[in-house]
Order: C-alpha cells, then sequence, then structure tokens
C-alpha cells in the first residue's frame, strides 16, 4: 500500500501562524492543476507498484479550487487510481468555504473525508490568528458537510494562544465535544520563524504561553476527549475506535508515500524527496518535463532516527523486534539503553518487544525521542 499527498498552495490570506508554502494566484489554478496531473504521469512508477490506498489533498487551502478544476483533477488520477479501492481520501477546507453548493459538489467527488481548520471556537482567537472564519460558520460548516452526507469529519484546534485560560480552552473543548465528531486534532501554537506570529513576539506585541500553562491545558485535552470516549493514537489526534486519519498514520508506520505539487514531500524507505517551494517555478519546470524535486537518500542511521521520531508518537509504540531486523540487535540494545533512564522515571514503559511514551511523558515527547536517537561517536 501507499499514500498520496496532493498539496494545494493557494490562500486567500494568510494566518500568522502558518509557514507551509502557500501563494495566491488564482489566474494559475488551472495550470496548476495540469501540472499536478502532468507530475503524476512523470512519478507514479516511483511508488513502486505499491496500490494508493490513501490520498490526502492538503495546503495551503484546498477549498479556494472551484469544482471545476477538482473535477479535472480527479478525472485525471482516476485514469490510474482505482478510487473505490481506497480507505480514506481526506480533503482540507475551511469553515467559510464550505456553503452548502460546495459541499454538495465535494460529495459528488471520490472524497469520504473532510479536515477543517477550525483552530478555535473564540471570535477573539480568530480574529487574532488572522482566520477568514467565524465560530458560527465553523459550527455551520460541520452541519453542512454532515448534510451532504460526509461522516468522517476532523476539525483540527489550536491551544497556548495568547491570553488563553484553562475556562477559554475548557469552553473550546466542549464546544468541540458538542459537535459529536468522529475525529479531532489539537496542536500547541508554535512561532515558527518568519511567521507574522514570530514577528509579534520579538517585537514584545504578544508573549508566548509559559510551559506550565501549556502543559494544564494539554492535559486538559487529553483528559477532557478521553473521557468523552476518544483514543489518543498520537500526540495531537484523538479519534473515535476505528475513526484513526489512515493516511496521517501512514506516516508514522513507515508506508511509503509520494508527494504531488509546490513543497511537497515524498518518501519511499530509501529517499526523501521535497519538491521546489514555489508555484511558478514548480508549473514552468512540469511543463518543461524537468524534475521538481530535491532527493536525500537516506542511511540506516537516518531511517532509525525517523523510525523512533515516528513510531514513539503512536498509541503502538515503537517496535523493538522491528529495529533489530532492520537495524541490528546492536541498534535495539543502543536503543534499550538509551531509553533506561525514561523508562526508570516513568515517562517510557517498555513490553516485552515495544516502548511507548506514557501519559506522563506525553508532554516531554520531544525530549525523550531525542534521547534515543542515534548519534555517532
Amino acid at each position: 500500500m501507499a499514500g498520496l499527498y496532493i498539496h494545494i498552495p493557494f490562500c486567500r490570506t494568510r494566518c500568522i501562524y502558518c509557514d507551509f508554502y502557500s501563494t495566491v494566484g488564482e489566474e494559475l489554478q488551472g495550470r496548476y492543476v495540469d501540472a499536478l496531473l502532468r507530475e503524476w504521469a512523470m512519478r507514479r512508477d516511483e511508488l513502486r507498484g505499491e496500490r494508493v490506498e490513501t490520498v490526502y489533498i492538503g495546503g495551503g487551502t484546498p477549498s479556494q479550487l472551484p469544482p471545476v478544476l477538482l473535477h479535472r483533477l480527479f478525472d485525471g488520477l482516476c485514469r490510474e487510481i482505482d478510487f473505490a479501492a481506497c480507505t480514506e481520501v481526506t480533503f482540507e477546507a475551511n469553515p467559510d468555504d464550505m456553503t452548502a453548493g460546495y459541499a454538495a459538489e465535494l460529495a459528488t467527488l471520490p472524497i469520504n473525508r473532510i479536515s477543517m481548520g477550525v483552530q478555535s471556537f473564540s471570535d477573539d482567537d480568530l480574529r487574532f490568528l488572522r482566520r477568514r472564519h467565524t465560530a458560527t460558520q465553523a459550527i455551520e460548516a460541520v452541519a453542512r458537510c454532515r448534510e451532504a452526507g460526509f461522516s468522517r469529519i476532523n476539525i483540527d484546534l489550536i491551544y497556548g494562544l495568547p491570553g488563553q485560560t484553562p475556562h477559554s480552552w475548557q469552553e473550546n473543548l466542549n464546544r468541540a465535544l458538542s459537535l459529536d465528531l468522529p475525529h479531532i486534532s489539537a496542536y500547541n501554537l508554535i512561532y515558527e520563524e518568519g511567521t507574522a506570529l514570530d514577528l509579534l513576539r520579538r517585537k514584545g506585541v504578544v508573549q508566548e504561553c509559559d510551559e506550565v500553562l501549556s502543559e494544564r491545558l494539554f492535559d486538559m485535552l487529553v483528559d477532557t476527549l478521553i473521557a468523552a470516549g476518544y483514543e489518543q493514537y498520537e500526540i495531537s489526534n484523538f479519534a473515535l475506535p476505528g475513526e484513526y486519519a489512515r493516511h496521517n498514520t501512514s506516516y508514522w508506520t513507515d508506508v511509503p508515500y509520494l508527494g504531488l505539487g509546490a513543497s511537497a514531500h515524498s518518501y519511499d524507505r530509501v529517499a526523501r524527496r521535497r519538491n521546489v517551494a514555489s508555484l511558478h517555478d514548480y508549473i514552468t519546470r512540469i511543463e518543461n518535463g524537468v524534475p521538481t524535486y530535491e532527493t536525500e537518500q537516506l542511511d540506516a542511521d537516518t531511517r532509525y532516527n525517523d523510525r523512533v521520531i515516528t513510531e514513539l508518537r503512536t498509541m503502538w509504540g515503537l517496535d523493538l523486534d522491528a529495529i533489530a531486523a532492520d537495524f541490528g540487535e546492536a541498534r535495539r540494545q543502543y536503543c534499550l539503553r538509551m531509553a533506561r533512564r525514561h523508562i526508570a522515571s516513568g515517562t517510557l514503559m517498555r513490553t516485552a518487544n515495544r516502548l511507548y511514551i506514557t501519559r506522563r511523558g506525553l508532554f516531554v515527547s520531544d525530549g525523550i525521542m531525542t534521547d534515543l536517537l542515534y548519534v555517532e561517536e
């Protein structure tokens, strides 16, 4: 099996925290969709015959594409991909784009899962983040997705916002639960270098949420969603039983995937590839039949480190037998040696053949995973 990621870089406005590649330029949307289909034809053999099982259309803002271009994209892909055999086809959307008509158009395509960046149910938060929608529009968008026939719906939330309190965060969580969603993702606000948010912090206009409060908000997130019947199957992702995001899970379980579009990434277990992060350069190269990506060949040490960082994020943990099979017994022993102090402190747990990050270790998981990485002496 394999995954297919398609990056749609168009945004009407840019959120202050976002560091993903995005751009304006609606006049280029048609050429861009054609370039995506050409790139698919040029690169599909990189999947080495693996069947595409999951598709994720992300951005940017995919819901900025008009239905006529979405139909063109899927009509082209359908010639090579059996969408009836795909377990998941996810489409990212902004709540304010999800009119009844647009949702109905999406329902005519092979899309079976919608993911919306709600971020907050506070209008003050949304204005600060420069989101285009309101809390009411987000709630209405969920209803419109359901009316169009979509049952698999995810929303993204952000915590650790400047001025956010435990009370306001609990109100966000309660509002999310009232929507009876199968999947909720929640992320701690990160001040990525070069973003408008980072500039505001450096100017002293906003103050970053302190670590003690961030940890409390994270604990509230976990307690509230688990009590409501969700499983925390990855550090930032919560799902009702059986409702895991299958495409995203493939990133954490060493499944190969091909990324199409400007700035998209690909992985085939032996190399990573990254497309040029320029809309104009991407389209021009594709139209001229020129490769759009740079390649990084992965040695055994890098692959081991990637495995630690991805598998330990999940509730399934790090498979120690697979570490030994793929990288040698010495590497498993190294991993266990580096894990020893975390096991003793209760932030890691070991069963016969797996390591898991415990509830106590979740908020400091980055440090735990860093300690298990292989660094050549």
